[in-house]
C-alpha cells in the first residue's frame, strides 16, 4: 500500500513540476518576443527618421527627447541615443568650467615663487578640488602632491586618486627653444603625430561640436609586449586667450556609439588630460611654461608600483618627444595647421560635424618609453 502511495506521489511531483517547467519556459519566450519587437521597433523607427529628417533636424528632436527623458529612471535615453547612432553633444562638450579650472590652477601655480628654487624648500604644488575618478565625496580633501623626479626646466609630481589604486600625475616644465604656438599646433596636429609618434596606430577625429568648437577623437596605440593595445575615445577642446596670454587644452574620456569597443584593443575608459601654456613673452617669440595634469586607468594586472614607475618614466619621455617634434617642424619647415588662427570651430574633411539646435542658438551659446599622452 504505502509504495503505491509513493509512486503516485512522485507521480503527481513529476507532473507539477513539468507544468512550472512549461509556465517558466512560456514566459521566458513572452519576454524575449516583448523585447525583440521593441528593439525592431525601435529600429524601424530611426530608420524612418533618418529618412525623414535631415541630420541636424534629427539631432534636434534627439535633443530634445533626451532632457524630456533625463530625469525619468533608467537609460532609455541612452538607448535611444545609441539606436540612433547620435553623440549626446549637451552631456559630453567640455564647458567653459573645464577649461577655466585648469587656467586657475596653473595661476595658484604660478604665483609660488619657490617651485624652481634649490632643495630644502617645500616643492608641493597648491592643493585642488579632487577632479577625477573615485572622489565620489564632493567633500573629500585631495592627497597631498609628493615629488617624483625634479631637474631644472622639469617637475614631475603625482598623488593618489582617492578610492582607486591609481594616481594623477602633474608636469610643470619650460622650454626656451621653440615658440608657444609652434608647441601648442604639433599638440593638436593629429596628421603630424602620425609622422613622429610611431607608437600611433590610429588617430583621427571622429566628430565636432559647432557650439563649443569640442571634437571627439578615436586613438589607438601600442603597449609595452606582451599587453595589448590600448585604445582611447575622447573629447578634446582647446581655447586661446589673446589678451590674458594663455592657451589650454582639455581632454577626457567618452563613449561614442561609432566606435564601439574592439576586441583587439583594450579600451580605457578612465582618462584625463589638462595642459595650459604660458608664454614668456608671446605666442611667436621663444620661451613658455606649461602645466600639464594628468591621469588614466591602463587596465592592466601590473601592482601600483610598477604602473607608477611606467608612468613616471614615460611622460618625461612623451614630452621629449612632443618637444623634439616641435623643433623638427621649425628647423625643417614641416607645414602644421596652425590652431592659434583658425577658429576652434572650423572645419575639415576628416570628421563630421554637429550643428546647434534652435534652442541652443536661442540660448546664446614596463616599458616606459612606450607609454602615451594625448
Amino acid at each position: 500500500m504505502f509504495p503505491r502511495k509513493l509512486a503516485s506521489a512522485a507521480a503527481a511531483v513529476a507532473r507539477a513540476g513539468s507544468r512550472g517547467g512549461g509556465l517558466f519556459a512560456l514566459l521566458a519566450n513572452q519576454c524575449r518576443f516583448v523585447t525583440g519587437l521593441r528593439v525592431r521597433r525601435a529600429q524601424q523607427i530611426a530608420q524612418l527618421y533618418s529618412r525623414l529628417y535631415s541630420d541636424s533636424a534629427r539631432r534636434v528632436l534627439l535633443g530634445r527627447l533626451w532632457r524630456r527623458l533625463r530625469g525619468r529612471a533608467g537609460h532609455a535615453s541612452t538607448m535611444m541615443a545609441a539606436l540612433a547612432g547620435v553623440f549626446m553633444w549637451d552631456e559630453e562638450r567640455i564647458q567653459e568650467e573645464e577649461l577655466q579650472r585648469s587656467i586657475d590652477e596653473m595661476r595658484r601655480l604660478e604665483e609660488m615663487s619657490t617651485v624652481f628654487q634649490s632643495s630644502g624648500v617645500d616643492h608641493h604644488p597648491p592643493e585642488s578640488k579632487p577632479q577625477t575618478e573615485g572622489s565620489k565625496d564632493p567633500g573629500a580633501k585631495a592627497q597631498p602632491w609628493e615629488m617624483v623626479m625634479e631637474k631644472k626646466h622639469f617637475k614631475l609630481w603625482r598623488r593618489p586618486i582617492t578610492g582607486t589604486h591609481l594616481y594623477q600625475y602633474r608636469v610643470f616644465g619650460t622650454y626656451t627653444d621653440v615658440t608657444p604656438r609652434q608647441f601648442f599646433n604639433v599638440q593638436l596636429d593629429t596628421e603630424y603625430r602620425k609622422k613622429w609618434d610611431a607608437l600611433v596606430i590610429k588617430l583621427e577625429v571622429i566628430e565636432r561640436d559647432m557650439v563649443s568648437g569640442s571634437e571627439v577623437l578615436h586613438w589607438v596605440t601600442h603597449f609595452p609586449y606582451p599587453m595589448y593595445s590600448r585604445d582611447y575615445v575622447y573629447v578634446r577642446r582647446y581655447s586661446v586667450d589673446q589678451e590674458n596670454n594663455l592657451m589650454v587644452l582639455v581632454s577626457r574620456a567618452v563613449e561614442h556609439p561609432s566606435v564601439p569597443e574592439s576586441p583587439e584593443f583594450v579600451r580605457v575608459r578612465s582618462y584625463e588630460s589638462q595642459m595650459v601654456i604660458r608664454p614668456h613673452k608671446s605666442f611667436d617669440e621663444n620661451g613658455f611654461d606649461y602645466l600639464l595634469t594628468y591621469s588614466d586607468n591602463p587596465q592592466t594586472v601590473f601592482p601600483r608600483y610598477c604602473v607608477s614607475w611606467m608612468v613616471s618614466s614615460g611622460m618625461p619621455d612623451f614630452l621629449e618627444k612632443l618637444h623634439m617634434a616641435t623643433l623638427k617642424a621649425k628647423n625643417m619647415e614641416i607645414k602644421v595647421k596652425d590652431y592659434i588662427s583658425s577658429k576652434p570651430l572650423e572645419m575639415s574633411g576628416e570628421a563630421k560635424a554637429t550643428s546647434p539646435s534652435s534652442e541652443r542658438k536661442s540660448e546664446g551659446s614596463c616599458g616606459p618609453a612606450r607609454i602615451e599622452y594625448a
